[in-house]
């Protein structure tokens, strides 16, 4: 890949000068409510996103598992190959209104039945992903109860079907894209410690208070959320609540729905606990895990952008031992790897991203993301950056397909180049992805 990495090097710089697009839209609005008038019972949509990703799937050259697979170079969910098709996801919902006794309520269902977090790792075939209810009798304070989206970062919020990349960025995959787990992994005899159930999906079961207010040409935004804190599809397992607050002030220029033309400036925070069996004696415990962010979105005719900050307290995704695929045996026979979380320590991570509509169909874009991870303890701090350079071509309106090209590197900072930690990390390869989107 070395001629390709330094031509996408080149044209990443040159995409750089002068392009800057992200949907600058009122999720909470689109995903929360129908559009005012709407009297639709039932109004039946979906989407398909059919993929192939790649890597040279370049092996572990140090360390306890030198010479086996490195997780980082595999597609997932599966972890077992570095070239693949799969459906990303498939997904059909129905939402509307128009109740004959009520015309204030309305609901979302939507389910997923592609191969990714949500349905592997005991998620089933087929998952519920959002199933909610909301109530718009209170002028200020619309109430959304059930499972759905919390109101966070932009990439997690937003709907998927309009997001421009095929990939998250590294500090939300990691920091954000929330996997639960029983043990810290510390205890190598307990096995791979796999997740005990589907990723978080940036979703959560509860109760949000919501609604937006206009001033002149902005759009202001609020919600507060409680939810079990324990992703999709279960209920809670401890005593203690997330409590999520989230607010956004919108310049609108024009448009309307996911697409509509804006600069919106937005803040989130999120607080709750997480159970976790944690040290040699695998002492079950609660642990605070802390998240917010803040950021803004950009789109005006052949130009949008995005950036957003995210810093995250306790809780943090630690990545497998020696970066082997969790549940390969070493080269000793002696230990097993394993999923790891670090209950204690902090990370931090940005992105920046821009694209330009050469043509009506063709869009060019460009993202730099990176996440400094374990940063409260020297040895464990591993940094991740990422350039990706991307093409969308639309067909229409509601079928597109995306090429995307990462150049992706980490290291450990506070260690020798020749530590092993570095040589693994060196073994990180670029990652090709197309994506096929076709909404119904």
């Amino acid at each position: 890949m070395s001629y390709i990495r330094k031509a996408t090097i080149s044209s990443c710089i040159a995409l750089t000068v002068g392009s800057v697009s992200v949907q600058a839209a009122n999720w909470l609005a689109l995903q929360g409510t129908e559009p005012a008038g709407a009297s639709e019972r039932a109004n039946v949509w979906g989407f398909v996103q059919p993929e192939y990703q790649y890597t040279d799937g370049t092996e572990l050259k140090a360390g306890p598992f030198a010479g086996k697979p490195a997780q980082f170079n595999q597609i997932g969910p599966d972890l077992d190959t570095n070239s693949t098709f799969s459906i990303r996801r498939a997904r059909l919902g129905v939402r509307g209104t128009g109740f004959p006794l009520d015309s204030n309520v309305n609901y979302f269902l939507l389910l997923e039945a592609g191969n990714n977090g949500i349905t592997s790792n005991g998620g089933g075939s087929v998952k519920v992903t959002d199933a909610s209810v909301t109530l718009n009798h209170i002028k200020g304070a619309r109430f959304r109860i059930g499972q759905f989206k919390y109101p966070g970062s932009e990439e997690g919020l937003m709907a998927i079907h309009v997001f421009d990349y095929i990939n998250f960025t590294n500090v939300t995959n990691m920091m954000l894209l929330e996997r639960f787990f029983d043990s810290d992994g510390s205890v190598t005899s307990v096995g791979a410690n796999d997740p005990n159930g589907s990723v978080g999906a940036f979703r959560d079961v509860g109760v949000q208070v919501f609604d937006w207010f206009n001033t002149g040409n902005w759009e202001h935004s609020y919600a507060a959320m409680i939810g079990n804190g324990n992703g999709i599809a279960r209920g809670d397992d401890n005593n203690d609540k997330d409590l999520t607050l989230y607010w956004a002030s919108e310049r609108v220029f024009g448009g309307e729905g996911a697409r509509r033309q804006g600069l919106k400036l937005y803040a989130w925070h999120q607080q709750g606990k997480r159970t976790l069996a944690t040290g040699p004696t695998q002492t079950v415990g609660d642990f605070d895990r802390t998240r917010w962010g803040l950021g803004s979105t950009f789109r005006k005719d052949k130009y949008r952008a995005s950036a957003e900050y995210i810093k995250a307290d306790g809780m943090i995704f630690n990545g497998t031992d020696g970066a082997a695929v969790p549940g390969t045996l070493n080269n000793a026979a002696t230990a097993v790897a394993s999923w790891n979380i670090l209950p204690e320590d902090e990370a931090d991570g940005w992105y920046i991203d821009a694209g330009y509509k050469v043509l009506p169909n063709i869009e060019l874009d460009l993202r730099y993301d990176t996440l400094n991870r374990a940063t409260k303890t020297s040895s464990e701090e591993r940094t991740f950056t990422t350039w990706t350079a991307g093409a969308q071509y639309s067909f229409n309106k509601k079928t597109r397909l995306i090429f995307n090209y990462e150049l992706r590197d980490a290291e450990a900072p506070n260690l020798a180049g020749s530590a092993v930690p570095n040589q693994i990390l060196d073994g990180m390869d670029d990652r090709v992805s197309v994506q096929l989107l076709a909404i119904f």
